[in-house]
């Protein structure tokens, strides 16, 4: 096999053994870089580079120095061969994110035991399917992600910065009863007419601090006042939940200046 310019492909050997598979038949450096170099031989390539990475975990490449410096001398060769695919990439998704930055730089992958070649009609189907699968496995991860943290919210944990009127005690959120005490004022001065212009105006007359330190904003109250968890909900996906998390403010007042949550309301 050429790679295209009439010149025999020019392969970047890749060996890595973790510490627990040191001892293992097969898998040690001398034996995978032996079927390496017999493999080229038999294919005719020319061997550009030998990178061995040892006691190394095949899940983080930034750990993995000889990997760095094989992709950073990506000039030097055109092709990556291992012996088998879990040699270089034990995560679908790291391998979809490699074959794509092979496939930027016009570079082929090749792996001996598992008969895989990125050169070949049925290799470039599989790498196809393989990063369609990392890339499904993305979605769902992102998707999980983002279900714990709503159940997280629920049951009061805490997963960022909490709202102002809360402090964090033993993982969990409780009022801070200093702020509730203005969030409470500044619900009760909307529902009695006063305008958020008012309420900014009203608070830094007053010198009421903020989360943060900062003069207070329009938008700072607006966030306060269309945020249900000050009654005791959140908001997921335009579903209503109850959250593990004390209220500052009753569901009434709350509907009375958004409008009426309760058909809302999933219970858990």
């Amino acid at each position: 096999m050429t790679n295209g310019e009439g010149r025999s492909l020019r392969a970047a050997l890749y060996t890595r053994v973790s510490t627990e598979e040191q001892a293992a038949d097969g898998f040690s450096l001398d034996a995978q870089l032996n079927k390496l170099k017999s493999y080229c031989k038999l294919q005719g390539w020319e061997i550009a580079g030998v990178y061995c990475e040892q006691g190394q975990s095949g899940r983080d490449t930034k750990r993995r120095p000889q990997y760095q410096k094989m992709m950073s001398e990506s000039d030097s060769w055109d092709v990556v061969l291992v012996y088998k695919l879990d040699r270089i990439h034990r995560n679908s998704m790291n391998f979809a994110r490699m074959l794509e930055e092979l496939d930027k730089k016009g570079k082929e992958f090749c792996s001996v035991q598992d008969n895989f070649d990125t050169g070949t009609a049925m290799g470039r189907f599989v790498r196809d399917v393989t990063e369609r699968i990392a890339q499904l496995e993305s979605e769902q991860t992102g998707e999980r992600v983002k279900q714990a943290m709503d159940f997280k919210k629920a049951m009061g944990g805490i997963v960022s910065r909490l709202p102002f009127g809360y402090t964090k005690k033993q993982n969990t959120a409780v009022t801070n009863d200093e702020q509730a005490f203005v969030v409470r004022a500044i619900y009760r001065m909307v529902d009695r007419g006063f305008s958020v212009d008012d309420i900014v105006k009203y608070l830094d007359k007053g010198e009421v601090p903020t989360s943060n330190g900062q003069r207070w904003r329009r938008s700072t109250v607006y966030n306060i006042l269309k945020n249900p968890i000050y009654a005791g909900y959140i908001n997921r996906g335009g579903v209503y939940i109850q959250a593990n998390m004390p209220a500052i403010i009753e569901k009434e007042l709350f509907e009375s200046i958004n409008g009426p949550i309760a058909t809302k309301i999933e219970r858990k």
